[in-house]
């Protein structure tokens, strides 16, 4: 078969066998795509750094009968995360979008929206403030999947939130009023809610402008992992290493 080419964007590496790698990707052209980079380590030529997780490349691949993995013949890379410096909250947060693409995506089915939401995210992701690319990639991606519940009315009565005080819990799907709000239940910020409201109507670069505190829009955030979370049945290594990260 002839090779396929995609743009692609390289979520993650593992070693196999002794020369070659198991890679995840996401194409443009079919969405996530799993396949073998035959001597991958040592060919400088036809990989060089094109496999370092988030990079932007052009891939080169061949789908072969009766083979679950593809065969990846080749990558040029178009943009590098290396190209600015990799500070740890830099990198912990490349790790999550990575993470968060890898846990969501099908395999094998093309979404050019996540994949332009990424692709604008990752521009925006250049320093050290990953806050607001974070919180925007989480609130999007979370949409764009179908697992966002509707945010302006309370998931028990149906009443509108707008202007009142709003509640959410780990193992509800929404959020709640304070006549309504289940034990334990944490409150998100009106602040929070306008600005995810914010956050849907204009792109990532117009929120780059202001440097974001770790404290703005946690109780989002923690909302939208609590939401994905609970619908992939297993915790986001990188969501606690961001928690983790003092500012």
């Amino acid at each position: 078969m002839p090779l396929k080419e995609s743009e692609a964007i390289i979520l993650r590496t593992y070693p196999l066998r002794e020369a070659d790698l198991l890679v995840t990707f996401f194409t443009r052209l079919e969405g996530k795509v799993r396949g073998v980079a035959r001597s991958a380590k040592k060919s400088k030529r036809r990989f060089g750094g094109a496999l370092e997780p988030l990079t932007y490349v052009r891939a080169y691949y061949e789908d072969r009968e009766g083979q679950e993995l593809t065969r990846l013949d080749s990558c040029d890379v178009i943009e590098s995360p290396l190209a600015n410096e990799v500070s740890y909250p830099r990198a912990v947060a490349l790790g999550h979008v990575a993470e968060l693409l890898g846990e969501l995506l099908p395999e094998r089915e093309a979404n050019d929206a996540v994949f332009r939401l990424t692709l604008s995210v990752l521009a925006t992701l250049s320093g050290a403030n990953v806050w607001m690319p974070v919180t925007y990639f989480e609130l999007w991606l979370t949409r764009l999947t179908g697992f966002l519940p509707e945010l302006s009315e309370c998931i028990v009565c149906g009443e509108a939130l707008n202007g009142s005080r709003a509640f959410f819990h780990a193992l509800a799907d929404g959020l709640m009023c304070p006549e309504d709000k289940r034990l334990a239940s944490a409150e998100m910020s009106s602040d929070s809610r306008s600005l995810a409201a914010q956050m849907f109507r204009a792109p990532v670069e117009s929120f780059s402008s202001t440097t974001w505190a770790k404290a703005r829009a946690s109780d989002l955030r923690k909302f939208l992992v609590q939401t994905l979370e609970r619908h992939i049945e297993k915790k986001l290594v990188t969501a606690a290493m961001l928690e983790k990260i003092s500012s």
